[in-house]
């Protein structure tokens, strides 16, 4: 089975905020209502989110619009197309932290006390 990264962009969901320990099974069963499913990927480390890819883009935008926000293992979900960028360092990564986050602001005034000379 292909990486999602390698999957069609028009054809790819992302689900988010699953919570833990969904089955691949059944994010097949409730997406598989709208169309013909070529992958399902499920993200273990971390957990929380998958990918479903679709044979056909409409199929994928009617799930898109049909399943946002309802309950999928327990928790309300996101569900949109996949925009094919990384949310590496979205959320409480370094990288995010650069440019000037409460963070940094925080971490730079206390360094500046001990680099002064006495």
């Amino acid at each position: 089975m292909s990486k999602p990264r390698d999957w069609k962009l028009d054809c790819k969901v992302y689900v988010g905020d699953l919570g833990y320990g969904v089955a691949k099974q059944e994010l097949e069963d409730v997406f598989g209502r709208y169309g013909r499913l070529k992958n399902v990927w499920v993200a273990r480390n971390p957990p929380g989110f998958a990918f479903v890819e679709f044979e056909d883009p409409r199929d994928a935008e009617d799930a898109c619009r049909a399943l946002d926000g309802t309950r999928i293992n327990g928790s309300r979900v996101r569900v949109e197309m996949s925009n094919g960028k990384s949310r590496r360092g979205s959320r409480g990564s370094p990288s995010s932290r650069r440019g000037g986050g409460s963070y940094d602001r925080q971490r730079r005034s206390s360094s500046s006390h001990h680099l002064k000379v006495h």
